[in-house]
């Protein structure tokens, strides 16, 4: 066993009664919420030590880095399927949270499970493409920035209906719902009302633009903000700071 279990087991186990409180104070089922790990700033023996847990969907915010990860726990998890005592484990889930260079496409691609961060019909068709030569599709999100930040990726609310549409069109490419970053701040109001513009988005889109069943997901909310998200209708929660608290980091997580 690790010597970070125990302390991820506790910081897991906060997270989850956080989820679980914020699900009854808004009429919802703990099941309904998906966790993806962000572990941008967790150290490689941190990440085993999460992979350990069994802790299956894991995210990155910079293609390098989510592919040499991707690299280095395939390679940690076959060497442990080689040990007759340890039993072989499956092979995580990882997700593209950050912003994705459409040159960095196809460095991601064979590992990732979904890309959070699709704001352009060129991204978009760059991944659809490179989805084709491989013979697979992607499973992504169309990133939409509802705080109007200059410093946030995302497309515009009034061009994102438009974007879905020609998203939804796109072959080898699944659009599977929204995504959405709030400010980092305390005024709940602000966070919330980032959140509820991206959820009126959500039906609004689901409504009007022929996007098909694989449009079921809201991603907004991260360690600091995530019960908000939930009462907004949140199905995907990005927890980084939340999970690796008080364990070795690269830098300072904010996530």
């Amino acid at each position: 066993m690790s010597e970070y279990t125990k302390q991820l087991e506790a910081n897991l186990q906060r997270v989850q009664d956080g989820v679980r409180e914020a699900c009854e104070n808004a009429n919802r089922r703990p099941e309904e919420i998906k966790l993806v790990a962000v572990t941008k700033y967790a150290t490689l023996d941190v990440l085993k030590a999460i992979v350990d847990l069994g802790w299956s969907e894991l995210g990155e915010s910079k293609a390098q880095e989510l592919a040499a990860r991707g690299e280095a726990i395939h390679e940690f998890l076959s060497t442990r399927a080689r040990d007759m005592d340890a039993g072989a484990m499956p092979r995580p889930k990882w997700h593209m949270i950050g912003h994705l260079q459409r040159n960095k496409v196809r460095q991601v691609l064979p590992w990732v499970e979904m890309i959070h961060s699709v704001d352009s019909l060129r991204l978009g068709e760059e991944i659809s493409s490179e989805a084709a030569s491989r013979g697979c599709e992607v499973n992504v999100l169309m990133q939409v920035n509802t705080s109007n930040e200059s410093s946030k990726f995302g497309v515009a609310v009034g061009a994102a209906t438009h974007l879905a549409e020609m998203l939804a069109t796109l072959p080898n490419m699944n659009l599977c719902g929204l995504m959405t970053m709030a400010p980092l701040t305390e005024d709940r109001n602000i966070i919330y009302d980032c959140f509820m513009r991206c959820r009126e988005l959500y039906d609004e889109i689901a409504h009007e633009v022929e996007v098909g069943e694989h449009f079921r997901h809201l991603s907004m909310g991260m360690s600091h903000d995530y019960p908000i998200a939930i009462g907004c209708g949140a199905t995907i929660l990005r927890i980084g700071s939340g999970l690796i608290e008080g364990l070795p980091t690269i830098a300072a997580a904010t996530t």
